[in-house]
Formats: structure tokens, sequence, C-alpha cells
């Protein structure tokens, strides 16, 4: 069935910071948003962030989950009605409107727009070195986040896949955990240089390496953990019908100035697009792009009626 019959100025798919501004702001534009989680509550990617967060200057030092929890509060004061545990499954086009349907269930929704806010995923090692699987191999750590801080370092030896921020932010943080010893294996390393500076450069390893999960190996050597920090790909598989364009990191293209995706009524912020430095910040800022950019499309349809 349809969520109540009623058809939404916009479907928002994804509560993270991005997707819960957008909602916040058009509820309060006077426009009818609905918002789609899969999770069961509000927050993305920061309710596996533990660490404060000092680079939002608008509340220094709040955690992830802290963020997380402001978000929910804001949705809840502004009555933007949410969907909690409705993974996405497909989304289809029909006489210029969409209809959002949830995976493993009857319901769907209706709406006149939609927005992609379902954030990344962390990319696990590439299926090109026999490790389709290896999120599931023991020992294999994909990405940053709580599993990373809840792991037993103390005497281990660790191997530190990628060469971004991520990648030595962790290293560094592996070793104040006591890890044995930790290294870094990079095609390139594109990190900042603080971080750089910090990592002895005999332990950092650049080009190409044989990798092997199954046997916790890098180039013959065994470790007790491989942490991989390979970046991060979008979660719109659920989109693929609607043929948006990607970018060339394969991020939803969309334009600068009012976050529309290639197929009109699409916007697409936050971290799925890319669109700027991904932090919360910015996913704030991309929610109201968008939101504005709904609301002025809404009346000029509103005027030609």
């Amino acid at each position: 069935m349809s969520e109540g019959n009623k058809t939404y100025d916009a479907a928002i798919v994804g509560a993270g910071p991005a997707g819960v501004s957008c909602a916040i702001w058009l509820a309060r534009l006077g426009l009818a948003p609905i918002l789609i989680e899969a999770a069961e509550e509000v927050g993305g990617l920061c309710r596996s962030h533990p660490f404060r967060d000092d680079w939002n200057a608008s509340l220094p030092g709040q955690t992830g989950p802290q963020v997380a929890d402001n978000l929910a509060c804001s949705l809840e004061q502004a009555g933007v009605p949410a969907l909690f545990s409705r993974p996405v499954a497909a989304v289809r086009q029909l006489n210029g409107q969409f209809k959002v349907l949830m995976r493993g269930a009857s319901e769907s929704v209706l709406a006149h727009r939609l927005v992609l806010a379902t954030g990344v995923r962390a990319r696990m090692l590439p299926s090109s070195q026999n490790m389709q699987d290896a999120g599931q191999w023991p020992g294999v750590l994909t990405g940053p986040g709580a599993h990373v801080v809840a792991q037993d370092f103390q005497g281990k030896r660790v191997a530190v896949l990628g060469g971004g921020d991520n990648a030595f932010e962790n290293a560094l943080y592996v070793r104040e955990r006591g890890a044995r010893s930790v290294e870094v294996f990079a095609r390139s390393v594109r990190a900042q240089q603080q971080f750089i500076r910090r990592f002895p450069a005999e332990a950092i390893y650049v080009g190409r390496h044989n990798i092997d999960a199954a046997s916790l190996t890098v180039n013959g050597s065994r470790y007790d953990l491989l942490l991989v920090f390979y970046g991060w790909e979008p979660c719109i598989a659920f989109a693929e019908s609607l043929s948006l364009r990607r970018t060339p990191r394969g991020f939803v293209a969309t334009d600068a100035a009012t976050a529309q995706a290639s197929c009109p009524g699409v916007y697409a912020i936050g971290e799925v697009a890319q669109r700027m430095h991904p932090c919360v910040v910015t996913a704030l800022a991309d929610g109201v792009t968008a939101a504005k950019a709904i609301q002025a499309e809404a009346e000029r349809a509103t005027a030609s009626a």
C-alpha cells in the first residue's frame, strides 16, 4: 500500500545529517517531506563514530552519537514523518512522480521529488585480488568506526591498507593502542602531511602489493590484523533504474547550485554525491541547498498550474 495514500512533496532516503537537514528545512518551508531510513534510528555514519568532532564549530566536542541524538531531536521538533527500519528496494517513476518501494514490505511511498541522502559505505578489498569476501574474514577490519575502537590491538602486528587520511589516522591510533608493529601499504600516499610526519617513514610501503585476506598476509608477511581503508562508495543500488550520471569517482553527479541530479526531480546530497569535503557541517549545508531548490521548483510548478 502507499504510505497513508498521500503524495509527499519529497521523499528523502537516508536519515544522516544531510537527509535530516533537508527534511527539516522542507518542513519549515511549508512543504510535506517524508524521511525513509534503513536503520532503526537517525544518524547514519555518525552512529559509528565514537570520537569527539572538534571540526564542528557550532557543536565542538560532540561525539558522533551525540550529533545523531541532536539530529533526532530536531527532526521530532519539526514534526517530519519518518519511517525507520525500511531499507529501500527500488524506485519507480510514475507519471512524473516517484514510487519508493521498501524491501520485504508491501508498503511504498509516493512523492513528487526524490532526495538521495543514503551516504556511503567503506570500500572492501577488490575482488580482483581474490578477496571478494574479505569483509567476512576474521582479522580483516574495513573502514573506520566503532569496530576499530572495540578491537584489542595490544601486542599485535597490524597492516594498514590505504594511503589517505583515514588510513594514516587509524595507523597512528593503532600504534597508540599498543600494537607491536604497524605498517602502512598504499599504492600512493594522499594523506595530510600532519599525519604522515607523525608516522615512521620506514613503515610506509608505496606501490602494488600482494594481499591475501584468508591468510592475513601482505607481500608474504603474516599479520594479526588487516585494516582496510580504500575509500568510500555510494549506497544507491536501489536507484539504478534512474540511470543517474556519476562522477569519475562513482558518486552521483549534481548541479552545484541546486544539488539536482541528471534525472529531473532527483536530488543527491551529502556523501552520496561528495559535493564538498565530507563532514557533518557540509552535509547539513547540502540539505539546505536541496530544500531551497525544491521549494523554488514547487513554487514554479504552483504558479504555472
